[in-house]
């Protein structure tokens, strides 16, 4: 396994400042993440936050999109939802344009159907025939809180999409949907083209990767098996359940430590 460093998604980071009291600060965030021992970020890489992140010594590794999947693709209106982003992120040598499957309705849960989770995987493909030229590699994120979801989307890549097209794994909502990260790794090895790294106590983040009911050594074990090459991204996450007794750069300093003496 070669991995290219150690990156974050910003949602944790913008809502711990939230809850810290502070108003979320780009440049501020990221010389944290650069105090942390991250050497990447992903974000949506417009010229100002690219440049902000540059000069705190970070790359961009990826940027993260919710998009409704399920919907026919002429729907998605594709070359003014994703194409400008993916243009961005290629922009800055970013790789991993990171999707996820929005569902249907946010504030009322409605199943998808076989159908639509076959949607899922046909937009994608076409995402992916429209981006590889531009250098990235689309991967759809694991965003679901049950296990009927976890396992249509699981689907929509496995079944449904062109091998160009892998996962996500996000090792914490993973968890909380009763599924098992690590058998998606041993399973599909060859679609495994990124990774959001959390721990969780039943459905609430642990302040880091050290503590929880999720086995983060196995699951590092298992990408090693895979021959696992790209980025090791963290998605810590501290709602008010978790209680943090550290700060948002400790905690990930800490993460990165533990995962380099698993490496």
């Amino acid at each position: 396994m070669h991995i290219h460093g150690f990156s974050t998604n910003m949602y944790g980071w913008i809502e711990r400042w939230k809850m810290d009291g502070k108003k979320p600060d780009w440049g501020e965030i990221f010389d944290a993440c650069r105090e942390a021992g991250l050497d990447a970020v992903e974000i949506d890489a417009t010229p100002e936050k690219h440049r902000l992140a540059r000069a705190c010594g970070l790359s961009v590794s990826a940027s993260y999109l919710g998009l409704p999947l399920h919907l026919p693709f002429e729907e998605l209106d594709i070359h003014k939802t994703v194409l400008p982003f993916a243009e961005r992120l290629a922009a800055t040598e970013g790789t991993d344009l990171i999707l996820n499957a929005d569902p249907i309705d946010w504030k009322s849960p409605v199943q998808k159907t076989e159908e639509q989770f076959q949607y899922q995987g046909e937009n994608l493909s076409r995402i992916a025939e429209l981006v590889t030229p531009m250098g990235l590699e689309v991967c759809l994120h694991n965003h679901s809180t049950d296990s009927y979801t976890a396992e249509g989307d699981l689907r929509s890549v496995i079944d449904y999409a062109d091998k160009n097209v892998g996962l996500c794994v996000d090792t914490g909502w993973a968890h909380v949907a009763g599924m098992n990260p690590i058998a998606w790794i041993t399973s599909y090895p060859e679609r495994i083209f990124a990774f959001h790294f959390r721990n969780h106590r039943g459905n609430v983040p642990t302040e880091d990767l050290l503590e929880g009911e999720l086995d983060i050594e196995a699951v590092v074990d298992a990408a090693k098996a895979a021959d696992y090459e790209g980025w090791f991204s963290l998605e810590l996450w501290h709602p008010e359940e978790t209680r943090p007794e550290r700060s948002m750069t400790e905690d990930v300093r800490r993460s990165i430590d533990y995962l380099k003496e698993i490496i």
